[in-house]
Protein backbone atom coordinates (compact mmCIF):
# COMPACT_ATOMS: atom_id res chain seq x y z
CA UNK A 1 0.00 0.00 0.00
CA UNK A 2 1.35 3.18 -0.67
CA UNK A 3 1.22 6.10 1.83
CA UNK A 4 -0.48 8.36 -0.08
CA UNK A 5 -3.67 6.19 0.45
CA UNK A 6 -4.73 8.40 3.56
CA UNK A 7 -7.94 9.96 2.91
CA UNK A 8 -8.90 7.01 0.62
CA UNK A 9 -12.69 6.27 1.27
CA UNK A 10 -15.34 3.57 1.15
CA UNK A 11 -19.03 3.21 1.46
CA UNK A 12 -21.27 0.42 2.40
CA UNK A 13 -25.08 0.53 2.65
CA UNK A 14 -26.95 -1.38 4.98
CA UNK A 15 -31.17 -1.81 5.98
CA UNK A 16 -31.78 -2.04 9.48
CA UNK A 17 -33.76 -5.18 10.34
CA UNK A 18 -35.47 -6.67 13.30
CA UNK A 19 -31.92 -9.03 13.69
CA UNK A 20 -30.32 -5.41 13.72
CA UNK A 21 -32.31 -4.00 16.74
CA UNK A 22 -31.00 -3.75 20.39
CA UNK A 23 -33.66 -5.72 21.43
CA UNK A 24 -32.58 -8.61 18.97
CA UNK A 25 -28.45 -8.24 19.72
CA UNK A 26 -29.03 -8.15 23.53
CA UNK A 27 -28.03 -4.30 23.62
CA UNK A 28 -31.09 -2.80 25.01
CA UNK A 29 -34.81 -3.21 25.03
CA UNK A 30 -35.93 -1.37 22.15
CA UNK A 31 -36.38 -1.93 18.06
CA UNK A 32 -34.27 0.50 16.83
CA UNK A 33 -30.32 0.13 15.20
CA UNK A 34 -28.25 -1.49 18.52
CA UNK A 35 -25.11 0.01 18.92
CA UNK A 36 -22.91 -3.37 18.92
CA UNK A 37 -24.34 -3.96 14.97
CA UNK A 38 -23.38 0.09 14.38
CA UNK A 39 -19.74 -1.29 15.90
CA UNK A 40 -19.72 -4.35 13.45
CA UNK A 41 -21.27 -1.96 9.99
CA UNK A 42 -18.12 0.14 11.22
CA UNK A 43 -15.39 -2.71 11.46
CA UNK A 44 -17.10 -4.05 7.47
CA UNK A 45 -16.44 -0.87 6.14
CA UNK A 46 -13.22 -0.81 7.42
CA UNK A 47 -11.95 -4.58 6.47
CA UNK A 48 -13.68 -3.42 2.77
CA UNK A 49 -11.03 -0.18 2.61
CA UNK A 50 -7.79 -2.17 3.68
CA UNK A 51 -8.85 -4.92 1.09
CA UNK A 52 -9.23 -2.08 -1.66
CA UNK A 53 -6.15 0.02 -0.73
CA UNK A 54 -4.13 -3.37 -0.82
CA UNK A 55 -3.24 -5.48 1.58
CA UNK A 56 -0.47 -8.06 0.71
CA UNK A 57 -1.89 -11.43 -0.36
CA UNK A 58 -1.99 -13.69 2.67
CA UNK A 59 -2.51 -10.67 4.74
CA UNK A 60 -5.75 -9.26 6.51
CA UNK A 61 -6.40 -6.76 9.60
CA UNK A 62 -8.01 -7.37 13.05
CA UNK A 63 -9.50 -4.55 14.76
CA UNK A 64 -7.46 -3.66 17.89
CA UNK A 65 -9.81 -0.81 19.27
CA UNK A 66 -13.08 1.05 18.15
CA UNK A 67 -14.35 4.69 19.64
CA UNK A 68 -18.00 5.24 18.28
CA UNK A 69 -20.18 7.89 19.58
CA UNK A 70 -23.85 6.35 18.61
CA UNK A 71 -25.82 9.68 18.06
CA UNK A 72 -29.10 9.23 16.73
CA UNK A 73 -31.37 6.01 16.81
CA UNK A 74 -32.68 4.24 13.28
CA UNK A 75 -35.77 2.60 13.28
CA UNK A 76 -36.25 -0.93 11.31
CA UNK A 77 -36.38 -0.15 7.90
CA UNK A 78 -34.18 2.48 7.75
CA UNK A 79 -31.11 3.28 5.42
CA UNK A 80 -27.75 3.62 7.13
CA UNK A 81 -25.30 4.54 4.81
CA UNK A 82 -21.66 4.44 6.33
CA UNK A 83 -18.83 5.79 4.66
CA UNK A 84 -15.16 4.65 6.33
CA UNK A 85 -12.24 6.89 5.72
CA UNK A 86 -8.73 5.66 6.18
CA UNK A 87 -6.70 8.50 8.37
CA UNK A 88 -3.58 6.64 8.75
CA UNK A 89 -1.16 3.43 7.67
CA UNK A 90 1.76 2.81 9.46
CA UNK A 91 3.83 -0.30 9.14
CA UNK A 92 1.28 -3.25 10.61
CA UNK A 93 -1.06 -0.11 12.18
CA UNK A 94 -4.27 1.06 10.24
CA UNK A 95 -6.50 3.77 11.54
CA UNK A 96 -9.88 4.82 10.06
CA UNK A 97 -12.41 7.36 10.58
CA UNK A 98 -15.94 6.08 10.07
CA UNK A 99 -19.50 7.92 9.74
CA UNK A 100 -22.58 6.43 9.81
CA UNK A 101 -25.86 8.43 8.28
CA UNK A 102 -29.08 7.98 7.20
CA UNK A 103 -30.41 8.99 3.34
CA UNK A 104 -30.69 12.52 4.18
CA UNK A 105 -27.27 13.18 5.63
CA UNK A 106 -28.27 12.91 9.52
CA UNK A 107 -25.20 11.50 11.22
CA UNK A 108 -25.94 8.60 12.75
CA UNK A 109 -23.37 7.51 14.55
CA UNK A 110 -19.07 8.38 14.30
CA UNK A 111 -16.35 6.09 14.54
CA UNK A 112 -12.59 5.28 15.33
CA UNK A 113 -11.45 2.21 14.13
CA UNK A 114 -8.01 0.73 14.70
CA UNK A 115 -7.04 -2.63 13.19
CA UNK A 116 -3.47 -4.48 13.09
CA UNK A 117 -2.13 -6.06 10.01
CA UNK A 118 -1.67 -9.79 10.33
CA UNK A 119 -0.98 -13.05 8.39
CA UNK A 120 -4.56 -14.42 7.82
CA UNK A 121 -2.81 -18.29 7.77
CA UNK A 122 -0.91 -18.10 11.27
CA UNK A 123 -3.28 -15.52 13.22
CA UNK A 124 -4.96 -17.59 16.03
CA UNK A 125 -3.04 -20.68 16.06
Amino acid sequence: MSDDAAGTRTTRRFEVTAEDTAAAVGSGTVAVLGTPRVVAWCEAATVALAEQVGLAPGRTTVGTRVEVDHLRPSPVGEQVVVTATLASHEGRRWEFEVEATHGDGTVVARALVRRAEVDEAGFGS
